[in-house]
């Protein structure tokens, strides 16, 4: 693209007031949490005990007695899992999790992205009774709120359908035997934002409650569920949900298993694939490493390869597994790069200043891969700014979009105001307040691409279009340190809705160089000292421009690298200034 990416207003963070009992902490640490809205220590605790009950979720009493019934009475029960890695793990947790409880006949099910829509469709119904003709439930991960028309199909075939997702509801729920959920409108759960995985983890949770008071356990072992929590932490960060209290508690001990040697054969070799230390990991590790290699296989191939990779009972059954999971990876960024440059082609047609740029942006090419499209529409929203769809064949006369969204802009929402102002217009949609997904036939992308731009212009028209990056403000000469770095790192389970500490400051440069074609190694000079700190840029836009710059104004985290098992203190580097 030959516009570069506009420029980001530095805001440091509020802090009216600290809590008296956040006092005995790190003074920077009290700043972070302050800014974070915590004001007790107990919103730091990150153990199980601290979990609000699972009888909280509207419908658990009608789900948990359907499984106790198919648990006594030995019927066959399919799971049909969503294909991302969110699915993929809730499909491990209901998998595994159910075996552990009793269930002796329990199979998976995940759709095809590339010949099947999303979600129980009746399609999905029919091939679910095709290859297990004795199903008796179908259970469904991270999927389900929506699909009245596959539950209906499957209710006609005389199987019971129990739902299990976190996906918001559309007014009429369809007629599942039970549904859990906690966006639905009469929940009393405390939080909307379990990832799918958490949902099922939870009623397991229940499950296994209802069977101990049955006395179920007299004839096996009552099973440790906390064993499923390094699949529930890979699949909450994996889903960009937000790391409220509750799932950073799920997030932190998961990690904690993972970091003891407790993860399961599939977990560790994908960390092992993507060269992490496995007793060091950090939600961001999840995040950015294992999950895509996760993800890969949905986006590229089918999803049931990385579900047997998760369910693999041993190393030699997991490495083999992983190292496909890598090359579709690598695959799937080679495919991202071509399509970010044509996609990038296609804004330089649309693009006269950032200023006059569409308020909703949709872009399609017939060439484009169904899978990649949700990278490259968040790609793309990164670089303008700006509500995006991204939009691929899908070899039955539709196409489908992937959109992505940014703060104050709930993409569902818009989707939702669109169908209800045009009822022809989406054959299908669903999703967050900043991810979606959706479809329409080819003939009508023309005026859906209006539509959305102009219902985006709508929420857009009071707002500051300039991207604000959040800093907790500066650091002293004091605080670039190991010690201090670690601290940071091991403080709170950062992520999505609660982030990690980042910082500002004005560096002089002594040195940058080139590394890997698009990352920028830097030399800083400290902000009024003689002291040097080494920084790294990621994916830098045409890293080259800045190997003569003397002075940048950047956004960094204190990172720690790991080399040769010796540790140091870095900066990584999250936005770039140039002043001279």
């Amino acid at each position: 693209m030959t516009q570069p990416s506009p420029k980001k207003k530095i805001v440091i963070r509020s802090v009216e007031n600290i809590s008296a009992e956040l006092v005995g902490l790190h003074p920077i640490l009290q700043r972070i949490f302050s800014a974070r809205h915590i004001t007790t220590l107990a919103d730091l605790e990150r153990g199980l005990t601290h979990l609000p009950s699972p009888w909280l979720l509207a419908g658990m009493e009608e789900m948990v007695g359907f499984l106790i019934t198919a648990i006594e009475q030995q019927q066959k029960i399919v799971i049909v899992a969503d294909y991302d890695a969110d699915g993929a793990t809730s499909c491990a947790v209901a998998v595994r999790g159910l075996t552990m409880l009793g269930a002796s006949r329990v199979e998976f099910v995940v759709p095809n992205r590339f010949k099947y829509n999303y979600g129980l469709t009746p399609e999905i119904v029919a091939l679910v009774k095709e290859l297990h003709s004795d199903v008796q439930i179908i259970l469904t991960v991270d999927n389900g709120t929506s699909d009245t028309d596959g539950i209906n199909a499957a209710n006609q075939l005389g199987i019971c359908v129990l739902v299990t997702d976190h996906h918001l509801p559309h007014r009429q729920l369809p007629n599942a035997a039970a549904i859990v959920n906690p966006n639905l409108h009469h929940c009393k759960f405390p939080s909307g934002n379990l990832a799918g995985c958490g949902v099922i983890f939870y009623v397991l949770m229940a499950l296994r409650t209802r069977l101990r008071e049955r006395d179920f356990f007299k004839q096996q072992a009552e099973p440790n569920l906390a064993e499923l929590l390094d699949y529930v932490a890979l699949g909450t960060v994996a889903d960009v949900v937000i790391l409220d209290q509750i799932n950073r508690a799920l997030v932190h001990q998961g990690l904690l298993r993972i970091r003891k040697g407790l993860a399961h054969a599939g977990i560790n070799a994908l960390i092992k694939i993507a060269a992490r230390n496995p007793q060091m990991l950090l939600s961001s590790d999840l995040g950015f490493s294992i999950a895509p290699r996760l993800n890969a296989a949905g986006r590229m191939n089918d999803m049931s390869l990385g579900i047997q990779c998760l369910l693999a009972d041993n190393e030699a059954q997991a490495t083999p597994l992983a190292e496909k999971l890598d090359a579709l990876n690598r695959e799937r960024k080679e495919v991202e790069e071509q399509m970010k440059h044509e996609a990038f082609l296609l804004l330089d047609q649309k693009w006269i200043d950032e200023k006059h740029l569409l308020s909703g942006v949709c872009l399609y090419d017939e060439n484009w891969h169904q899978g990649v499209i949700g990278i490259l529409a968040s790609r793309l929203k990164d670089k303008l700014h700006r509500p995006v769809i991204a939009f691929a064949p899908s070899g039955t006369g539709e196409i489908k979009g992937s959109a992505r969204s940014i703060p104050g802009v709930h993409i569902r929402d818009v989707l939702s105001d669109i169908a209800a102002a045009h009822p022809k217009l989406l054959t299908k949609f669903g999703g967050h307040a900043m991810a979606a997904g959706l479809s329409l036939q080819m003939h009508d992308f023309p005026p859906f691409a209006l539509a959305f731009d102009e219902m985006v212009a709508k929420q857009l028209q009071h707002m500051d279009l300039q991207e604000q990056i959040l800093t907790d403000g500066e650091l002293s000469e004091t605080d670039f340190n190991l010690e201090f770095a670690q601290l940071l790192q091991n403080a709170a389970t950062w992520g999505q809705g609660f982030p990690e500490p980042v910082f500002n400051g004005v560096f002089d440069v002594i040195q940058a160089r080139v590394v890997g074609k698009q990352h920028l190694k830097l030399v800083l000079r400290l902000p009024f000292t003689n002291s040097l700190i080494d920084a790294i840029a990621f994916f830098v836009e045409q890293p080259d421009s800045w190997l003569k710059a003397q002075q940048i104004q950047m956004v960094y985290k204190l990172d720690v690298n790991e080399y040769k098992g010796q540790r140091s203190v870095q900066l990584q580097v999250q936005y770039l200034e140039r002043i001279h």
